[in-house]
């Protein structure tokens, strides 16, 4: 089955901001929020279980961001779309934008997509994302406020059957610097298996965010995994969020530190 693409390229699908007034310099970005698949989609000929299943968002990730966002006062941004109509932390060449397969998932609205559609979905959700997260860097640059980028994701606990240990993974692209700094205070100062570069690293291209929004323009970025049975409830997203703004705060005073010292 094929997913007619019946959308106006006119519809455009902004991403939601929240606390747009905050002050502190953090700015978390959710690109898999939502496993919201619009009606011209006619659901990617995908039943409902596999809608809701990791393959469509990271659940549990929203959560966490906003919780994050309100503990540290920082600025949200987060995508209104499945990541299967298209994942707004890749580039419209790549497979991963719209992906006709996904883990061991076929996604059948995906599987013959012509260029047009391509075309339609990176107008409808890709470049809207785009101007949106680059305008909020923009202007929280404008008021002084230096952006530090921070993604947040989660991941699956058994992936193609094999089990991850990993609990909270922190990845960066070419500017390792915060990661480092991240990791070494989940590692200091809580209970969870820290990794730095997993379950994925910038290798595997999950880094397409900060390699454009943010390493261009010297900002301090990471990416934050973390294990999405320790975030499957609202009161665990709570619980997570208290464990990791303080770790998220003792990295940025240590680049904080070394920008000084250099």
């Amino acid at each position: 089955m094929r997913a007619n693409l019946t959308v106006n390229p006119t519809e455009i699908f902004l991403p939601e901001i929240e606390n747009a007034a905050a002050k502190s310099r953090f700015v978390f970005v959710c690109e898999h929020a939502s496993n919201n698949i619009p009606a011209a989609w006619a659901g990617l000929g995908l039943t409902e279980a596999e809608r809701t299943a990791h393959i469509a968002w990271d659940p549990g990730a929203l959560g966490l961001a906003r919780a994050l966002s309100q503990r540290l006062d920082g600025v949200l941004i987060h995508a209104p779309v499945s990541r299967l109509v298209y994942d707004c932390n890749r580039a419209p060449d790549m497979a991963g934008a719209m992906p006709a397969r996904s883990e061991v998932y076929d996604v059948p609205g995906n599987a013959a997509i012509s260029a047009e559609d391509r075309l339609a979905r990176t107008e409808a959700v890709y470049l809207p994302w785009c101007q949106a997260l680059h305008g909020l860097i923009a202007r929280r640059t404008a008021l002084g406020l230096q952006p530090v980028i921070i993604t947040i994701h989660s991941f699956t606990p058994v992936y193609f059957g094999a089990p991850r240990a990993v609990e909270f993974g922190i990845i960066h692209d070419e500017d390792p610097h915060l990661a480092r700094a991240i990791h070494a205070a989940a590692v200091k100062t809580t209970r969870l298996r820290a990794e730095l570069n997993a379950p994925y690293s910038a290798k595997d291209d999950v880094t397409h965010t900060l390699r454009v929004q943010a390493t261009p323009y010297g900002l301090p970025n990471a990416m934050l995994e973390i294990r999405n049975d320790l975030i499957a409830t609202p009161a665990a997203e709570i619980a997570m969020a208290d464990q990791l703004a303080p770790v998220l705060n003792m990295g940025l005073v240590e680049i904080q530190k070394q920008a000084k010292a250099s």
